[in-house]
């Protein structure tokens, strides 16, 4: 593994090292602008589909296309994200920057399942104190910013989608109707999608992996002045009958409400550019059972809830060689969940417990930023946020519960947060390099602090959480350079995170666990550091003017303070990928693989997941019919049925074999 990352890093520097573009650079569907951030553009109506390889596909995919993303996939719906290799307690994922927090224990509903791909315009990643705009973090953020109208005089449009896919018999089915004028917008989206099974290599059925999802979405926005608009907008989100084949239990029920105002001011002249207020509020519901499962030694329901009300207020702005952001934030979350378990003895009594004890969030948060432009080359930035973070138990007997092991804990808690960083670039043509140093800090999860009794069918213990633990710091260094002359472009980044306090579950032999037949119960504890390693490369190429070659690697390390391996470590990924386009035609054909993986955590669950090498191609057209436009994608996912499963496939659920898929768009 050594050389592999030997030969990048020596490749990568020996061009010279100069700095980063003042400006964003297009890379294919990929921009990497000047801060440590990377955008995946879905793309504006007119030409969205196009673009897309699979344009009906999961948010999921697209995600993946960014660097620093990867996903802990526990059947085939609603993936739970990771940002430079750090699961979803480290990082903070927003949709159009509004906070929500799941309603599941076992994180089967994550932020990104509530935004559908064909109502997505971006999503914007930010690694590390990049990300800290919305609310502390170490990993970083995704903010997934969903498409919507601008007051011009365009009048109607909308597009019909439909799709199939072999593997699952997934059909999907949508819809889309825009309006736009110089005083008023509306964007309305509908998308289902209901998927039996899917196979695996060799044709091997992985049960329980079935889903049907309802997703709703509208925007709309008027002109109250020439400066001054305001836009309201809303998500309705169903998912039922969900199957979950790396868990023992399945959901029968996750549903989101989502709705939001916002009130925007555009200055043409003087020290400020926008002004952007909203206030927003969702519902989140989930409901696992184990109904569906033929043999379990307990019958039991585990129904979640998350209320969140929210707002911010952010002003950007510049003043001579400043460019300067700054913002409030603040918000409230109520998180209760429960668990029942119905005894086959109906002699003996249902056991209930409170596995979240109606927890409530209060955070306010201030985040300002800075760029100031020193010279033609030279640019620098800072960045500061400062929050108060606050948690309160409701439920007395929740608190009870708890203090069976923490005897003298109280009921509210309040934590002060700081995230600051600090980056300097340098930019020469075609060259760039970024340097940054951060330190941020983070609160535990309402499940590390709060959690009663929560199974982790990876590693087989109940974890119980700890309210007494000190706030996770980190402090970190990355580098980036890109290169981009013509045809060619090349970028390399590389983040070092040392984490003090690292949050992790420990083995307590002297507890009892709950359920049965596992393997005992860990408690939320803290190490005294931690240390994890993140490198991504890109090289793209074009040639004979209808040509383009990609290539990327990405490469993660990770110990703890006993130089034990950190659990869900990427190891090396490579992909490679060949694209023909020519007017209204284009053909890609890729190669994903991994190399076996040598880092792994046997004290979590996890075992070493063997190589692997998965073939790809992506046909699509576009056919006139007058003025109307279709386009016609077909393709094949897996190509040679490989059975295989990667390192973040939860108790090494097998992805699925070989896809056979056809989308049709069409758009008036």
């Amino acid at each position: 593994m050594k050389k592999y990352l030997i030969f990048w890093l020596v490749f990568t520097f020996s061009f010279g090292i100069r700095a980063q573009e003042k400006h964003a650079k297009k890379q294919d569907s990929l921009i990497i602008p000047q801060e440590l951030t990377e955008v995946i553009l879905i793309g504006k109506k007119s030409n969205k589909h196009h673009l897309e390889n699979k344009s009906l596909a999961t948010i999921e995919t697209y995600l993946e296309e960014a660097n620093a993303v990867d996903f802990i996939k526990r059947g085939a719906y609603a993936w739970e994200p990771m940002i430079q290799g750090m699961a979803s307690e480290r990082s903070v994922v927003t949709i159009d920057g509004m906070r929500i927090y799941a309603a599941c224990t076992d994180k089967m509903d994550p932020i990104t399942s509530y935004v559908e791909i064909s109502n997505l315009a971006k999503a914007e990643i930010k690694k590390g104190q990049a990300g800290a705009e919305n609310g502390a973090t170490i990993g970083g953020a995704i903010d997934l910013e969903r498409q919507k109208g601008e007051f011009e005089n365009t009048g109607w449009s909308g597009n019909a989608q439909s799709g199939i896919e072999s593997i699952n018999e997934q059909k999907i089915l949508g819809a889309a109707l825009q309006y736009a004028s110089n005083q008023v917008f509306t964007d309305i989206d509908f998308m289902y999608r209901d998927a039996e099974n899917y196979k695996a290599g060799g044709d091997k059925e992985i049960n329980y992996s079935q889903f049907t999802k309802y997703n709703f979405s509208a925007t709309s926005g008027f002109k109250l002045k020439e400066n001054k608009s305001i836009e309201a907008s809303f998500i309705f989100d169903e998912a039922q009958d969900v199957g979950y084949p790396a868990l023992p239990m399945d959901v029968s029920l996750a549903r989101a409400y989502i709705g939001s105002l916002e009130y925007i001011t555009n200055y043409k002249y003087g020290f400020f550019n926008e002004w952007r207020t909203k206030i927003y509020y969702n519902d989140v519901t989930h409901i696992m059972d184990d109904s569906q499962r033929p043999d379990v030694p307990i019958r039991m329901d585990m129904p979640g809830w998350s209320k969140t009300a929210g707002m911010y207020s952010k002003l950007k702005g510049t003043t001579k060689k400043h460019t300067w952001d700054l913002s409030l934030n603040g918000h409230f979350n109520k998180s209760l969940a429960e668990m029942t378990m119905f005894p086959e003895d109906p002699n003996e009594k249902d056991m209930f417990m409170l596995t979240w004890p109606d927890v409530n969030t209060i955070y306010t948060g201030f985040f300002g930023k800075d760029l100031y432009q020193i010279n033609k080359e030279f640019s620098a930035e800072i960045s500061l946020g400062m929050g108060v973070h606050n948690n309160n138990i409701q439920n007395e007997f929740g608190l009870e519960s708890l203090r069976i092991f923490y005897p003298e804990m109280e009921d509210s808690n309040t934590r002060f947060l700081l995230n600051t960083g600090a980056q300097l670039n340098f930019s020469t043509h075609p060259w760039t390099l970024s340097i940054g140093l951060g330190y941020g800090e983070r609160a535990p999860s309402v499940s590390e602090a709060y959690g009663f009794y929560l199974f982790n069918s990876f590693d087989g213990f109940d974890y119980i959480g700890n309210p007494n633990m000190r706030n996770e710091k980190s402090s970190e260094i990355n580098i980036s350079t890109q290169y981009e002359h013509k045809s060619f472009s090349l970028s390399f980044n590389s983040s070092l995170y040392y984490i003090s306090d690292y949050i992790i579950g420990k083995p307590d032999p002297s507890l009892s666990p709950m359920n049965i037949g596992i393997n005992g119960v860990k408690v939320y504890e803290q190490l005294a550091h931690a240390k994890l390693w993140s490198n991504d490369m890109q090289v793209t190429y074009s040639f004979l003017k209808d040509f383009t070659a990609k290539v990327k690697a990405v490469y993660r390390f990770g110990r703890d303070d006993s130089n034990t391996n950190l659990p869900l470590v990427q190891p090396f990924t490579f992909e490679a990928g060949l694209r023909y386009r020519k007017n209204s035609f284009y053909a890609e054909a890729n190669i994903e693989s991994a190399t076996k993986q040598l880092d792994y955590s046997p004290e979590f669950g996890e075992n070493q997941t063997p190589a692997y090498s998965v073939v790809n191609l992506a046909l699509s057209k576009i056919l006139y019919v007058n003025t109307q436009k279709m386009v016609l994608k077909v393709g094949g996912e897996n190509l040679f049925d490989e059975y295989y499963s990667t390192y973040s496939d939860w108790n090494n659920i097998p992805r699925p074999g070989r896809n056979l898929y056809a989308n049709l768009i069409y758009s008036f």
